[in-house]
């Protein structure tokens, strides 16, 4: 099922019988004829086949901070919490605050190491295509 952006332009290209209605990037609707979009675009069918596939780009990858290591620990402490105390319903509460403070003891290093191994290999990828010198 198409989103609700996509049934909306579909909506404003079916308008008119004899004219295309355009948005631009400011929002503004832009009416034109069909003789006139074809002048604009041209054959597209032709430059679709002889063209290769392109990738999508790739999403930048920030650097490694424990600023949001404490973040995502946050979000994982609570989780950790809940899991421990349904799975470990013979431990006192004392060992089940102490179970959950050891998982975040081997979460928030290996969640910066992961960012740490994701910047290095963003990095290595950017400087293959060009993208300019790497940093460390």
């Amino acid at each position: 099922m198409p989103s609700r952006k996509h049934r909306r332009r579909r909506e404003k290209l079916q308008r008119h019988e004899y004219e295309y209605v355009v948005e631009t990037d400011e929002g503004e609707e832009i009416v034109e004829r069909p003789a006139e979009r074809e002048k604009r675009n041209g054959d597209k069918r032709g430059d679709k086949r002889d063209k290769p596939a392109r990738r999508g780009r790739t999403r930048e990858v920030p650097k490694p901070s424990m600023q949001r290591v404490l973040k995502r620990t946050a979000i994982f402490l609570p989780l950790a919490l809940v899991m421990v105390f349904l799975l470990g319903k013979s431990l006192s509460t004392q060992q089940k605050i102490s179970q959950a403070a050891l998982l975040l003891a081997f979460f928030i290093p290996f969640s910066y190491v992961v960012d740490v191994f994701m910047y290095r290999a963003y990095q290595r990828r950017q400087a293959k295509r060009g993208g300019g010198p790497t940093k460390r």
